[in-house]
Formats: C-alpha cells, structure tokens, sequence
C-alpha cells in the first residue's frame, strides 16, 4: 500500500482537498493518504520549502510526496517526479524541488502533460497519482517519464555570514505567531565558535540566551530556542511574537517598503 502526503496552497475553504483526494482514490482506493498542510502562502517558496523538508524528513522509506504548490507559476508543460534519500517527491516544475533538498535530487524525470488538456489541480494530481501507481505496479522510475530532464531550479535562501555575525531571514511564521528563522543549530554553533552572542531583531530587541522550552522564561517575556526541525525561533512564553513584534515572512509584503528587509531579519551578534 502506497503512502502519499499531500501538501498544497490551495485552502481548506472549497471542495479542492477533497476533490485530489476523491481523484488519487478512483486510481487506487488503497492508497493511504496523509495531509501535511493545505494553508501555505501562495507564492511564499521559502515558507513552502521549509514545511516540506522537514515533513519529507520524518517519513519512512518509499513515501511519495505530493506538493500542489504554486503549480502554475507558468503555463505548465511537465511535473516531476524525483527520488533522493529514499522519498519520492512528485511537484510543479517551478524550483521549489532544489530549495526543498538545498540542491539537485539524485534522479528526477519529467511527467509529460496531454497538450489537449485542461491543465487545472485535478488534472495535475491525476497525472501524479497514475505516477504512484505506476511505481507500485512495477514500472521502472526511468519508464514513467523524461529521464535526466532538464527542470527549473532555485536556490535555497541562506543566511549572511560574517566573522562576527550570522543574519537571517524569517521563513515562516506558526500558528502561535512564533518566528522561524532560516538559522540552523548547525550553523549557529559553527559560526559562534564558543563566543557569547546577542540575538537582534526590530531595532532594540535583544536576546542573549537560548531556552531549551518556552517555559524557561515568564509568562509574556521574549525567548529564543532552536525548534523540533533545528531552525531558530522567536516567541513570546504564552504571547504572539510575530503581531507584538510587527515582524513577517521574508516574501510577504510590507506597507512601508523602506523597512521591509529590517521587519524580515534577525541577525546575531558573536563577541
């Protein structure tokens, strides 16, 4: 039995999230099927990259990865289909596949699209599922589609480094309105090299410790920590950081596009 995530930025508010799921069970009504998340920001790829690789991370070998994200950046002539590190990931030829993997797959094809078709969502997750089930019937993954096809690719958004600081851009922002940074434990700690550090954001907010949970600090104080997928974070004990703050995501538009990087930021200082 197939195991398939389904992850979009189509909303929960029509009939699409059960019209994908009504399409992959008509071609097998075996098919297991897990909701990630269906309420990602349209066109926020940072945002979208970091809720499917760190998904894609916590699932067992052979799980197919189905991302409705952004799937008409441009009028669509292939989707794709790619294996690395033992996950399938079936997605829009739009660049989200290298930001998700912070660099190429180790094998992808491409997933021709009929020329006479309505290109619309159910469209495109038909096209996947007949993928999946074309896999689980034993089809070779070079037989499904265009071997070694050329595909658009993105960068993944890094962070700034110098001798004495790390900046990062805010990725993404949960529902408690805690602050995820592009800043991984890794990267900290390589980069601090043991020295002490001040965390700053928005001007004069300043934190100089890291909390292993939200209750290290009193109810309604700032903290840092670094999350269950080991990105920085910023929140309030019991607070929403991201309204207090007037802090956004990295893509998302600010009224005063003078500031708009500074409200996007956090950068630590080493000394």
């Amino acid at each position: 039995m197939a195991l398939l995530t389904l992850t979009s930025d189509i909303g929960s508010q029509d009939y699409l999230v059960g019209a994908l799921k009504g399409q992959l069970l008509q071609i097998n009504p075996a098919f297991s099927l897990i909701d990630i998340s269906h309420t990602l920001s349209p066109f926020n790829y940072p945002q979208a990259a970091y809720v499917c690789r760190n998904a894609i991370n916590n699932f067992p070998p052979y799980t197919f990865h189905l991302l409705m994200v952004n799937l008409f950046e441009k009028k669509p002539e292939q989707l794709l289909l790619a294996y690395h590190r033992e996950q399938y990931i079936l997605c829009a030829d739009n660049g989200l596949l290298t930001m998700i993997l912070e660099g190429k797959p180790e094998m992808v094809i491409g997933l021709p699209l009929d020329k006479t078709a309505n290109k619309n969502t159910l469209y495109c997750a038909r096209v996947m599922g007949q993928a999946v089930q074309a896999l689980q019937a034993g089809t070779s993954l070079m037989e499904i589609g265009t071997p070694d096809v050329r595909f658009a690719e993105t960068n993944h958004l890094r962070p700034l480094l110098s001798d004495n600081w790390i900046e990062g851009q805010i990725i993404f922002i949960d529902n408690f309105e805690n602050i995820v940074v592009n800043i991984t434990h890794a990267q900290f700690e390589e980069q601090r090299k043991g020295r002490s550090f001040q965390i700053v954001f928005k001007r004069n907010e300043v934190i100089s410790t890291i909390s292993e949970t939200y209750a290290d600090v009193p109810e309604g104080e700032k903290l840092a920590l670094f999350n269950a997928a080991g990105y920085l974070e910023i929140a309030i004990n019991k607070g929403n950081a991201a309204g207090l703050f007037g802090l956004q995501g990295f893509t998302e538009k600010s009224q005063n596009m003078q500031n708009r990087l500074f409200y996007q930021t956090v950068r630590i200082h080493f000394e």
